[in-house]
């Protein structure tokens, strides 16, 4: 688990096919890997990945074809900056929120503009995702916990302060940019709960309005 707060700004020194997925090199800059072991967890770019080397200024990683799949990380090369951060401890201060590390989707930045000393984002998230994210919400977007200021369908407003811009790869961020999004957990848990007995239905994918309306949540 993590928090969604970036320790610091790494970068792709390799990538390596291998037997079908990829195996990446990590360079993680000033991210302290003193208490780093081999099989510790490190979020790259809200990617959860599995240290299997640890040479000394970064970590290796395997990347799965599920992973490529489902996240930015095909568009990832040599060079890329990427934001990193270490999973948590029972002690750490959980200073956004809860985050697995397992994206939900790939959005696009939209759009961008100043707002004083912030920064605009205005991000398009996958359609299916749209339901998960809320107004004064959580989302994590390339790992970085952000509040969600409003929402027009699947596309969501971010307001990024300075602090935010300097400490992680949103700075870099342009119109056409493809990132990596986590919606909240409990979005997630809380549909599949109100399912009830017909989660373990196999056409139980997922909340519908008609499923709403029958059990007293919408007025039919």
């Amino acid at each position: 688990m993590f928090t969604g707060i970036i320790e610091a700004i790494g970068s792709i020194r390799a990538l390596t096919p291998k037997g079908g997925d990829v195996r990446v090199y990590v360079e993680t800059g000033k991210l302290d890997l003193g208490d780093v072991k081999l099989g510790d967890s490190i979020a790259v770019n809200g990617v959860c990945l599995t240290a299997v080397e640890l040479p000394g200024d970064g970590f290796w990683a395997d990347v799965s074809r599920e992973t490529l799949a489902r996240t930015a990380f095909i568009d990832f090369k040599a060079g890329s900056k990427v934001n990193l951060e270490k999973a948590l401890t029972p002690t750490s201060r959980l200073g956004g929120h809860l985050v697995s590390g397992h994206i939900d989707g790939v959005g696009e930045i939209v759009s961008m503009a100043e707002n004083a000393r912030a920064w605009q984002f205005t991000i398009r998230a996958p359609r299916e995702l749209a339901k998960y994210i809320a107004h004064k919400g959580s989302i994590t977007v390339d790992g970085t916990s952000l509040t969600v200021n409003s929402v027009n369908g699947a596309e969501f407003e971010l307001t990024i302060v300075p602090h935010t811009l300097a400490e992680t790869i949103m700075i870099d961020y342009r119109p056409g940019r493809q990132v990596n999004l986590e919606v909240d957990l409990l979005a997630r848990y809380l549909e599949r709960l109100l399912l009830g007995d017909k989660a373990a239905e196999p056409a139980a994918s997922g909340m519908t309005v008609s499923f709403l309306a029958e059990h007293g949540y919408l007025n039919k």
